[in-house]
Order: C-alpha cells, then structure tokens, then sequence
C-alpha cells in the first residue's frame, strides 16, 4: 500500500481535497495518509519552529534541529521511501517522476513555510526538492495534495478504466487530443466526423495528429525534446 506521510505546521488541511473523488475513496485501500505536526517537535515553553535567517533579511526560516527530528520520527532508519521538500526552487514534478512514485512504497513530504527551511536539514536528511510549477504559495502543503494525487489516481485500482491512465496529457511526451461526447450538435458546433466513423485505426491517426497539433502550439519545449532538438 502507497504510504504518504506529511509533515506540517497545518494538518488540519489534510485530507482535503485529498478525502474527495478517487483519492478519497481509495484512501485506506489502495493509500494512507500519516500527518505529523512539525511543532511537536520543536522545544521550549513557545515551541518555537523557526528563527531569523543567519546573515539578515526578511522573514523567518524553518529550524533544521526540530525538522530533524520530524523526519526521523516519521521516517525510521531504514524507511526506503523517498523523501520530499516541496519548493518553488525544486526539480518540476513529471508525469514520468510520479509513474515511478506510484510503483513504490510512499513517500514522506515536508510542507515549508516562511522563507524555507535551514538548508543544513535538507543536506543532512538527504532531501529531493520538488516545484509543481514556477510560482511560489503560502506553504508547501497545496503542492504537497497535488503530487499525492497525481500519484494516487496511477495506483491499481484507482482509475476505473485501465488505459485512463495511459491516454492522456504527458504520457507519450505529448499534450492530450480533444475529448467530445453527446449532443452531437452543440451551439452549431458538431462533433468531428471521424470519431463517430466507427473506423477505429483513422480515429488513432486523428488523436495523434491533434495531440501533437496541440503540442506544437501550446508546449514547444515538450514539442522540441520529443523531436530531441
């Protein structure tokens, strides 16, 4: 079973989304959630978990000594799953990263705030950093619910049709084709002839065409690395 364990200075936004849809009615079957609140960590009468950056600046940094100890606790020596900081900074979570995900046993994930973490804890606890797009949030905990999805929605049993999770955007390197479904006529706009033809091989040659049409016009960089220019 997918183990996703996160660590958190809010765990009362977890499940959300997460408890919804397929992810939610997976949860328990196919995926467990373990949150670990980071401030029960931390030390002290205030259980202060961040402090002032060392040479100055604005906002406040997450402790590596109590996030140390969050990590070790939700992680044991010997834990094989990945270990995850979610960062704008981070390598860009693809679709491939996260097939890979979905055939392991979890992953544990640490959702910064303020202006990060001590860079030492992400050295010490051999962290992977990882963006879900280039722009920053409040914390890491929404792209902590965006990579736990992707990956849960590719566990066996999940999805209710077995090549859901093969016919769509990034998994060929190219973006997804045009879906319709009745009416066949709406506002004057009908659907494309071909795919109500019943020939299935022109069908494919159709998907394939607009997929890259698609491609080409909205993603260059993905057109270009499929041509390997």
């Amino acid at each position: 079973m997918f183990r996703a364990s996160v660590l958190t200075l809010f765990p009362e936004m977890f499940p959300g989304p997460l408890g919804t849809s397929l992810a939610g009615r997976a949860l328990g079957e196919a995926w467990q959630l373990e949150l670990f609140q980071i401030r029960d960590f931390a030390t002290g009468k205030h259980r202060q978990v961040d402090d002032t950056p060392a040479g100055g600046g604005p906002g406040m940094v997450m402790k590596a000594d109590v996030l140390a100890r969050a990590i070790d606790a939700a992680a044991p020596e010997g834990d094989p799953r990945p270990r995850f900081y979610m960062s704008p900074r981070g390598r860009p979570l693809t679709q491939e990263r996260v097939r890979d995900l979905a055939a392991g046993p979890g992953a544990i994930i640490l959702c910064g705030r303020f202006e990060g973490v001590d860079e030492r804890l992400i050295e010490a606890r051999g962290l992977e950093e990882v963006s879900i797009g280039d722009y920053v949030l409040s914390g890491g905990e929404l792209a902590a619910m965006v990579l736990v999805d992707a990956v849960v929605r590719l566990l066996p049993g999940v999805m209710g049709h077995d090549q859901s999770g093969t016919e769509e955007s990034f998994e060929a390197g190219l973006l997804e084709y045009p879906q319709y479904t009745r009416p066949q006529v709406f506002e004057d706009r009908e659907i494309p002839a071909i795919l109500t033809s019943g020939d299935h091989a022109k069908v494919a040659k159709w998907r394939r065409a607009e997929a890259e049409r698609i491609t080409r016009e909205r993603r260059p960089d993905l057109w270009a690395k499929l041509k390997g220019e």
